[in-house]
């Protein structure tokens, strides 16, 4: 098989030795007889599948002991809805920083249970950079805060994590969880889609304080509320069995790599020589504000448009796929989350530069 990087925002890259490991799984995991795919959700060798996956993302993570762990379906799109029908809590606003595509879908679905009020925006900048602290517009009365740390489309992230005060911190790191460190109590409510760093679609992680758990709007369906599933252990209904073992893979491979803080200094690296690549360039640019520059997904534009069908082509001819930027903002993007190796963006930088000199 011709190796090849792909570099797509999401279903996105996994580790090779997660998938190898899984493909000697496949008929037969570890002696029992079955694959995982056919294991009942509630059975022994399962339940021990899914205990060690929570324990290990909890130890990545130094989750405190007061927050429980879910392993849900729907994905992070679900939780716009789950976050405002579980923790308004009696209240009947909330406030939500803009900074992107995702922010914007979280607060219109927000927008059909309570008030929203956009605390902050950077829409009239075309979401190049987050709104400085200073600027934004908090309501001590609101029932929480959402933000979207990290914006895979636009590849704006937060350079810190918001001062919420007594109200309760809510984050959809659906692209950039377990890319670092993150103190987890600083937060009401983690959710992260899964198919960016923790595993393949249709897995949705959701870390909540046991406080903010029990207290949903009246005729919320059980399936969203976050007390009937920590009680169930997740398994309120059959989970998503196979994300949930192949997530736990990757934390097992997350911790063999030497944990978050070695991620950290490997992720900042990839996104640091990129990022130089195009600025070093009159031929590509990045268009967002220096310091709120993601580290998983870095968009670029070509100075001229025109070449950007063949920057694609001859891409993939060189086995570097999936480079298309999104929609609606054209232009090119490269996801380089945690299963993608080093060389992989050395290789991109190489075509990258190659294909300035043939055509710059």
């Amino acid at each position: 098989m011709t190796k090849k990087y792909n570099f797509s925002a999401g279903p996105a890259v996994l580790p090779e030795a997660v998938l190898q490991q899984a493909k000697e799984e496949l008929l037969d995991w570890q002696g029992s007889g079955m694959s995982v795919m056919e294991m009942s959700h509630r059975g022994k060798e399962f339940m021990s599948i899914a205990a060690a996956a929570e324990q290990d993302l909890r130890e990545l993570l130094a989750i405190p002991d007061n927050y429980k762990v879910l392993f849900l379906q729907g994905g992070a799109s679900a939780q716009f809805a789950m976050a405002p029908m579980n923790l308004l809590r009696g209240k009947t606003s909330a406030d939500y920083i803009n900074t992107g595509s995702w922010s914007k879908k979280a607060i219109a679905e927000a927008s059909r249970f309570c008030e929203v009020n956009v605390a902050a925006t950077s829409e009239a900048v075309k979401f190049t950079t987050v709104p400085a602290e200073s600027e934004w517009q908090l309501n001590a009365d609101a029932a929480y805060l959402h933000y979207t740390p990290n914006e895979t489309i636009g590849g704006v992230e937060f350079p810190l994590i918001p001062d919420a005060g007594d109200v309760p911190l809510v984050a959809d790191m659906s692209s950039t969880i377990l890319s670092r460190p993150l103190d987890v109590s600083r937060y009401g409510v983690i959710y992260a889609g899964a198919q960016k760093n923790i595993g393949p679609a249709g897995l949705t992680i959701v870390i909540v304080r046991d406080d903010l758990i029990g207290e949903t709007l009246h005729g919320t369906p059980a399936m969203f509320d976050y007390k009937i599933h920590a009680d169930a252990g997740s398994m309120y209904n059959t989970p998503p069995t196979y994300g949930w073992y192949l997530a736990g893979l990757v934390f097992k491979w997350l911790k063999q790599q030497g944990g978050l803080h070695s991620m950290a200094e490997i992720n900042s690296r990839k996104a640091g020589k990129l990022y130089a690549a195009i600025d070093d360039s009159d031929f590509y640019a990045n268009p967002v504000d220096h310091a709120c520059r993601s580290w998983m997904n870095v968009p670029f534009t070509l100075a001229d448009p025109a070449l950007d069908k063949t920057f694609l082509e001859e891409a993939e001819e060189n086995g570097l796929i999936t480079l298309k930027g999104h929609r609606s903002v054209g232009g090119m993007r490269a996801s380089i989350y945690n299963a993608m190796p080093e060389a992989a963006v050395d290789a991109l930088i190489g075509f990258m530069a190659e294909f300035e000199r043939k055509y710059g």
